[in-house]
């Protein structure tokens, strides 16, 4: 299987189920995807093999560990060269409390989400990247008051299965 072959249903429902639980024991697994236990485990390492899964890791509540802030913030660059959108990302992907990176369409660049202590520690980071001269021309700043859902895992057999249109 190589990475852009295309995935049969039994694939997605592989992938479904181990996203939902990345610990579910093989046979668990194969009996939720209507296999048996051997061959559910050698699609399994095909699927990692083509980098398809490409972890498994723990789903944390932060809650329950001390208040947290989640901000969004929209970010203009001040140039857009290549080498302005390279220099941005390169600035910002080792800043711990920057979580997620999406560069977007429409009326700015990049859609950041900051996951921060307290909204003056936000504040104190976004003002370190404006002192670091990365190129940001403006941001716009979303303080999160709640998250009524937040879902870690993706509608694969809706996104990709044959008798979706």
């Amino acid at each position: 299987m190589s990475s852009d072959s295309k995935l049969d249903r039994i694939d997605l429902r592989i992938l479904s189920q181990l996203q939902k639980k990345g610990r579910i024991t093989n046979v668990e697994l194969a009996d939720a995807v209507g296999l048996s236990p051997s061959p559910c485990l050698i699609r399994v390492k095909r699927l990692e093999k083509a980098g398809y899964i490409v972890g498994y890791g723990a789903q944390i509540q932060l809650e329950k560990l001390g208040d947290v802030q989640i901000v969004f913030t929209e970010v203009t660059l001040a140039d857009h060269r290549r080498e302005d959108f390279i220099k941005f990302v390169n600035a910002i992907k080792d800043v711990d409390e920057i979580v997620e990176c999406h560069l977007a369409s429409g009326g700015y660049d990049y859609l950041l989400k900051f996951v921060t202590r307290s909204v003056s520690h936000y504040q104190s980071i976004i003002e370190g990247l404006l002192e670091r001269d990365i190129g940001i021309e403006k941001y716009f700043s979303y303080v999160i008051i709640k998250s009524p859902f937040v879902k870690s895992h993706y509608p694969l057999e809706t996104l990709f299965s044959q008798n979706h249109t």
